[in-house]
C-alpha cells in the first residue's frame, strides 16, 4: 500500500511539473508575441519616410500587429501568423486581445519568406465581427493597402472606405500590403492563457479587463504611433 501511495505521489509530482513547464512555455510565447509586436511598431517610428499619415493614424479604431507572417510548407502553400489587437477606448488603449491570421498563397513580397503586418481597423463594427469568429479579408471585411508618406494624395476612395488598412515590412521597408483572402480571428488559446476562461475577446477590448504587465511596452508603442485621444471614427 505504501509503495502504491509513493508511486501515485511521484506520478502526480511528475505530471504537475510537466504541466507547470507547459504553462510556463505557453506564457512565454504570449510574452514574446507582445515584445515582438512592440518592436515592430518601434521600428515603424524609426522610418519616417514610410510613416502612416497622421489623419489615417488618428482615425484608426483598432490596431493589429502580427510580428511574423511566414510562408507555410503546405502542399498548396499558405501563410500563417499570430498577433495582438488593441482597441482605442475613452480611457486609452485596451489590453491586447490575441489574434491569428491564416492566408492562402496570394503572393508574398518578392523573395520574402517572412513579413510583419500592421493592420488598422477603422471602425468598431469591423473588429466586433472578427472577434466573434474568423472573417475573410476582402470578402467578409473590406481591406486595402494603407497609404504612407503623410500626403493627402495617398487617400484614395478605396482607402477611405476600407474597413481595414494594411501595412507590411520586409527587408527593412514598410509598404502597403495586399492581404485579401486571409482569415483573421481570435486566438482563443492565447486569450485563455493570459486572461483565463471568464473573459471573451470582446471583454478584453472593451477596456474592462486589466491589461497584463507584459503588454506595457506594446501599449506604449501604440500610443506613440497612433495617439490616445478617441476619434469619432473609432466609436
Amino acid at each position: 500500500m505504501r509503495r502504491i501511495i509513493v508511486a501515485a505521489c511521484c506520478t502526480w509530482l511528475f505530471a504537475s511539473a510537466a504541466w507547470a513547464d507547459m504553462t510556463t512555455d505557453t506564457t512565454a510565447a504570449e510574452k514574446e508575441r507582445l515584445s515582438q509586436a512592440a518592436a515592430v511598431l518601434q521600428a515603424r517610428a524609426e522610418t519616417a519616410e514610410h510613416e502612416i499619415p497622421p489623419g489615417t493614424a488618428a482615425r484608426a479604431a483598432f490596431v493589429v500587429v502580427i510580428p511574423s507572417v511566414k510562408k507555410a510548407a503546405f502542399i498548396v502553400g499558405g501563410e500563417f501568423g499570430k498577433g495582438v489587437l488593441t482597441c482605442r477606448t475613452d480611457q486609452g488603449w485596451s489590453g491586447p486581445a490575441f489574434v491569428q491570421l491564416e492566408k492562402g498563397s496570394l503572393g508574398f513580397q518578392a523573395g520574402a519568406e517572412e513579413i510583419e503586418l500592421v493592420l488598422l481597423i477603422m471602425n468598431r463594427r469591423g473588429a466586433d465581427r472578427l472577434l466573434q469568429d474568423k472573417v475573410t479579408l476582402g470578402a467578409g471585411m473590406s481591406v486595402a493597402a494603407g497609404p504612407v508618406g503623410g500626403t493627402a494624395s495617398a487617400a484614395t476612395d478605396a482607402r477611405l472606405t476600407a474597413e481595414i488598412l494594411s501595412y507590411s515590412r520586409s527587408r527593412g521597408a514598410f509598404i502597403g500590403a495586399d492581404i485579401s483572402g486571409g482569415r483573421l480571428g481570435p486566438d482563443a488559446d492565447a486569450n485563455r492563457n493570459v486572461y483565463g476562461t471568464s473573459h471573451t475577446a470582446q471583454d478584453i477590448i472593451s477596456g474592462r479587463v486589466e491589461s497584463p504587465g507584459d503588454a506595457r511596452d506594446f501599449i506604449t508603442a501604440v500610443q506613440h504611433e497612433f495617439g490616445s485621444t478617441p476619434s469619432s471614427a473609432s466609436r
